[in-house]
């Protein structure tokens, strides 16, 4: 039988813990200037980055190729072991884990818990990654900067004593959990970086752990997690502590569900599925409000299993959009439920209240009439930005373009890493929505361009997608940043291959785009152009690919 959560640690304090409040935030009020981390943004520069640079094979796996956990406990252990000061949610998972532990974290919020939450990667800042209290929002810098400050000489001699082998991602979750433990949280929410065995969040303990998360099972980084579906799971049930309940949201196919229940079975570990029969959800309808869609959803959980899980959620209206944000608020909601069954006190109110609160930039994000204009269109055309980047993930954009689709034509503007499967996601963005324009740039990837995909690379790619899939294409060359408008113009006037049959325009940056945004404003002119005065509806145009291109959108309309 499952033993209730150890009170006691919640309520243990070490000497590591600061003396403030129980929220420690007074610096979330804002004026602090992101120019006081000069020294510690310059220091983490200096550091191996895995996400600029790309992931060894083999690094995700429990392995002699996998990464060293030793050298990520020793580093805790100079810093004091911060992480076995509180209780933990680990979720991992190839998608969903971001949207997952952003649902569960503001459930706690709202019932009055002080929550750290750590997560990634960022859009603007990397003080996105780590969230404390009550709001939700990034890390205060004057927080993040004293923080620094005083681990910077344990973190030193740490770095000596490994040979300059600790990397930006462990240095950063280090720090994560030390404020996690100062700032006297009541509960982390602990979003893997990478598969789940070897990644550095799993040194979190079984006698810390609330409860670990697994959302789903995906073929993104398949070499540094072992070749194959049937590794990736294994490597993700790697969270699974013993005696400690698992929750996984799926669906899965039947052999990947089977390796992560095996790894439940052996350590004595409860399952909860999001899929089990007892459960129902539906979108009942989609509404717009204050210019921004949402989902109006039943959620219904009636669970009899290894643990039983009730609850009625009606009228549930989720911002985040798609079936797979149900599914993810559904294993969000499965996750509380676990954790009221362990002792702790979540009301079925605060469960809605904090699905509905969640949002998350550059995920099915609808920008404003007032940012489309930052972003020199008229007003009018609705623009989407979504990070999507595989294959799965393109088909879950292409479904929710059809659903929110308005009146008019769809303009795709995408950039991608370079280890990413670029012909099925581009078969997936095509079959599914037929846009009527594709224009390819490039995405700089965690601030290098290592990774980056090369925009005429891409268009090839998606120019054989088409005519795998048996489209009428146009090739329509590169889009030069200041002669674009007058090219389009000429461009769309000259070429009989748009009259009478259904077209897809693909093109690409040259290099005198100087940022996507421009690319932007070409794809407006280009559905424009082709719809004619017969056709006068704005239509949409969907910026995806990658989280770092929807985050150089987002950074134009702040520095804007």
């Amino acid at each position: 039988m499952l033993g209730r959560f150890p009170v006691a640690l919640r309520l243990h304090r070490s000497i590591l813990r600061g003396s403030s409040g129980r929220r420690g935030l007074s610096a979330m009020a804002g004026g602090d200037e992101e120019g006081r981390l000069g020294d510690f943004f310059e220091y983490m520069e200096r550091l191996r980055n895995y996400e600029r640079s790309g992931v060894p094979r083999g690094a995700g796996t429990d392995s002699d190729d996998g990464f060293d956990l030793g050298r990520m406990r020793r580093l805790l252990r100079r810093l004091g072991d911060p992480h076995t000061h509180f209780p933990a949610v680990h979720i991992a998972g190839t998608k969903g884990k971001g949207s997952t532990a952003a649902f569960l974290s503001n459930i706690m919020r709202e019932q009055g818990y002080n929550v750290g939450c750590y997560s990634s990667p960022h859009l603007l800042t990397i003080r996105e990654r780590i969230s404390v209290g009550n709001d939700g929002g990034p890390v205060p810098v004057r927080l993040l900067s004293d923080l620094f400050d005083q681990a910077k000489e344990a973190i030193d001699e740490s770095i000596e004593s490994e040979n300059g082998a600790l990397t930006h991602f462990e240095v950063f979750t280090a720090l994560s959990f030390l404020l996690f433990s100062r700032e006297n949280v009541d509960i982390a929410i602990v979003e893997a970086g990478l598969g789940g065995a070897r990644d550095a969040t799993h040194v979190i303990q079984s006698t810390e752990l609330a409860a670990s998360v697994i959302t789903t099972v995906g073929s993104e980084h398949l070499a540094a997690l072992g070749g194959s579906l049937q590794s990736i799971a294994i490597a993700k049930s790697g969270i699974i502590k013993q005696g400690r309940p698992v929750v996984i949201g799926g669906p899965f196919s039947a052999d990947i569900e089977q390796i992560i229940r095996d790894r439940a079975f052996l350590t004595q570990s409860p399952v909860i599925s999001a899929c089990d029969p007892g459960i129902k959800s539906i979108t009942k309808y989609i509404d717009w409000d204050n210019g921004k869609p949402y989902q109006c959803c039943d959620i219904s959980i009636k669970i009899s299993n290894d643990m039983p899980l009730s609850i009625e959620l009606c009228d549930v209206n989720l911002k985040l959009l798609g079936d797979h944000q149900r599914q993810n608020a559904v294993t969000a909601s499965c996750t509380a439920l676990c954790l009221r069954d362990l002792g702790w006190d979540i009301s079925e109110a605060s469960i809605q209240a904090g699905l509905e609160g969640t949002q998350l930039p550059g995920r099915s994000q609808i920008l404003t009439r007032e940012e489309a204009l930052l972003l020199g269109l008229d007003g009018a055309t609705t623009v989407l930005i979504d990070g999507a980047h595989t294959e799965a993930s393109a088909k879950t954009l292409s479904n929710m373009i059809q659903t929110i689709r308005p009146e008019g034509p769809l303009a795709l503007v995408v950039g991608m890493a370079n280890d990413k499967a670029h012909f099925a996601f581009a078969e997936q963005l095509l079959a599914g929505s037929r846009p009527d324009v594709v224009l390819l740039t490039e995405a700089s990837i965690a601030g290098g361009a290592s990774r980056t995909m090369p925009a005429l690379s891409l268009k090839e790619i998606w120019m054989a997608a088409a005519r795998y899939l048996d489209f009428n294409c146009v090739d329509i060359g590169t889009i030069s940043g200041a002669k674009a408008p007058e090219y389009i113009t000429n461009l769309v006037a000259s070429s009989s291959s748009f009259a009478g049959k259904p077209t897809v325009m693909i093109g690409c940056q040259d290099d005198t785009v100087p940022s996507s945004c421009d690319l932007i404003r070409a794809a407006s002119q280009l559905i424009l152009e082709s719809g004619g005065s017969d056709d006068p509806s704005p239509g949409l145009i969907c910026v995806t690919g990658s989280l770092h291109l929807v985050a150089s959108v987002l950074q134009h309309l702040e520095r804007h």
